[in-house]
């Protein structure tokens, strides 16, 4: 799943992709309000982190504007300030959830997306399988017949990938963009190196032929 952070105290924004990158998530930092806004219209996100007070546009306009251009993206609101008004404003304009700002806050931080991309409006909380693998997105667990893959995030967050789209052919670049940062160097033999990794562990499950590479075009999950 890919997420937007924006942030324009750099340590702070720094500190929370490094975080969500050891999730297993790809991430982009924007540092001001206009750069969010452009990154909002270029990028498909799952999830945008947003803080209150930006340069340029401030967060609550950034949140308004995400909502006119018809995104139903979700919205997490970081804020540093004391009272309410400002985050109850940010709530009306169609942010989702917002925390404050403090020292500890990764914790609870981490739970809150966690939070935020399994609700169930648009099913990325489901349970998702194919054939004899289960894989449980909120627990983060794969399963065949009933037995616990052990998987890094990132082949987890490949294989969940997959899974969403069972059936249809995901180009190498696709997967990068959407598992991997934007400015990732990540070479295409690494996205290959997972991917038979998984296809390892899956086998030795008892699974067998479940990803298909197909020639210049990409990986499919499920029979064919």
């Amino acid at each position: 799943m890919r997420i937007l952070v924006v942030e324009d105290e750099k340590e702070l924004a720094d500190a929370l992709a490094r975080c969500l990158r050891q999730q297993g998530y790809a991430v982009n930092i924007a540092y001001d309000g206009e750069e969010a806004l452009e990154q909002a219209y270029l990028n498909g996100y799952d999830l945008i982190v947003l803080d209150l007070n930006l340069p340029k546009v401030d967060g609550v306009e950034v949140c308004r504007r995400i909502r006119e251009s018809g995104s139903s993206v979700s919205i997490l609101m970081l804020t540093a300030r004391a009272g309410m008004e400002d985050v109850v404003q940010g709530l009306d304009q169609g942010a989702d959830d917002y925390l404050v700002k403090r020292v500890h806050m990764i914790p609870e931080f981490l739970a809150r997306v966690r939070a935020l991309l399994r609700r169930d409006g648009d099913s990325r909380g489901a349970v998702l399988q194919v054939g004899d693998l289960v894989l449980d997105p909120g627990a983060m667990k794969a399963c065949v017949k009933n037995v616990e893959l052990t998987l890094t995030n990132k082949e987890f967050r490949v294989l969940e990938y997959l899974m969403r789209h069972a059936g249809r052919v995901i180009s190498q670049d696709e997967l990068l963009e959407h598992v991997w940062s934007e400015d990732s160097t990540l070479f295409s033999q690494t996205l290959k190196s997972h991917i038979n990794s998984l296809r390892r562990k899956i086998e030795a499950a008892g699974i067998e032929g479940l990803i298909t590479t197909i020639k210049n075009s990409g990986y499919v999950i499920g029979y064919r």
